[in-house]
């Protein structure tokens, strides 16, 4: 006996894009490392959906305000938000689909994110909590980004670690770096504007425009982004010089480039498992050295 009940994300989808539920044709996506993800076919248009348990859809409501927000900045083209709600259980995102080439102008690309950062606010963090992946974000409003960075983004993951299992004295050593800190982050950046999730497999272009996606917004110092543009690959020399010729960067941020890579490995750790181990360890042994630890 086939079960008649009508599906509200499905009435609710097709009533945002005009259309009759039994019109609606969802073709699954792969690629998504937390999300259930499909393409919306619904007469001629199309759009993306990503669909959580109704448990996280605040992540998906954080990703849709985050979308928004880089959007109003201007420089880099990314999906607009259609719809984002939950019902029976299910949560849900249906935004823009965007079709995305990945060979384009990276230099372009690199100008557009030095535009992006360039959006400030009055303190580190945001409205709201978010999320890296599938780990919740702590945006508490910060004014000292040392402290931010330490108390809301570095020892978090390392309690994350513990509580998984990830035991040993490299903890001990992770949490001394993160004791040392605030001389060892002896810089007070601006708050910018952060894509905060700025990795290869989120960036494109659409229509020959920079475009971006699956964003962890949240404000913070810029060279975040960078770090994790430079962490797993795919953009290119011509993108860093582009952003250098754009908005230079100041002394030290080399170091500071692998202490903001740090926070992703242990997230990489938390998410995926002991593959990221080794590569933690040697970046708390690296910085401690650096600072004397």
């Amino acid at each position: 006996m086939t079960d008649a009940r009508p599906d509200p994300m499905r009435e609710a989808i097709a009533q945002v894009l005009g259309v009759p539920a039994a019109e609606l044709r969802l073709q699954g996506v792969g690629g998504g490392c937390v999300s259930d993800t499909a393409r919306v076919h619904a007469g001629g248009r199309t759009a993306f959906l990503k669909r959580e348990p109704a448990s996280r859809g605040w992540q998906l409501a954080a990703e849709a305000e985050g979308l928004e927000a880089l959007a109003a900045a201007g420089a880099l083209r990314v999906p607009r938000p259609l719809s984002q709600d939950e019902a029976d259980g299910q949560a849900w995102l249906l935004m823009e689909y965007l079709e995305i080439e990945r060979a384009g102008d990276w230099a372009a690309m690199g100008r557009a994110l030095a535009a992006t950062h360039a959006a400030t606010a009055d303190r580190h963090g945001w409205h709201r909590d978010n999320a890296l992946g599938g780990t919740p974000q702590d945006n508490t409003p910060e004014a000292d980004w040392a402290l931010f960075f330490r108390d809301r983004r570095l020892r978090p993951q390392l309690a994350l670690a513990a509580a998984n299992g990830h035991d040993g004295p490299w903890l001990e050593r992770g949490a001394r770096l993160a004791e040392r800190l605030p001389s060892l982050l002896d810089h007070a950046p601006a708050p910018s504007l952060l894509h905060g999730d700025f990795w290869g497999g989120n960036a494109g272009f659409c229509a020959g425009r920079p475009a971006t996606w699956d964003p962890a917004v949240h404000y913070g110092d810029r060279e975040c982004d960078l770090a994790m543009a430079a962490l797993f690959g795919g953009f290119g020399p011509a993108f860093r010089h582009a952003y250098q010729a754009e908005w230079p960067l100041p002394p030290g941020h080399e170091l500071r480039q692998e202490l903001y890579q740090l926070y992703h490995i242990l997230n990489h750790l938390n998410l995926f498992g002991a593959a990221y181990l080794g590569s933690a360890r040697r970046l708390i042994d690296r910085l401690l050295a650096a600072g004397n630890g």
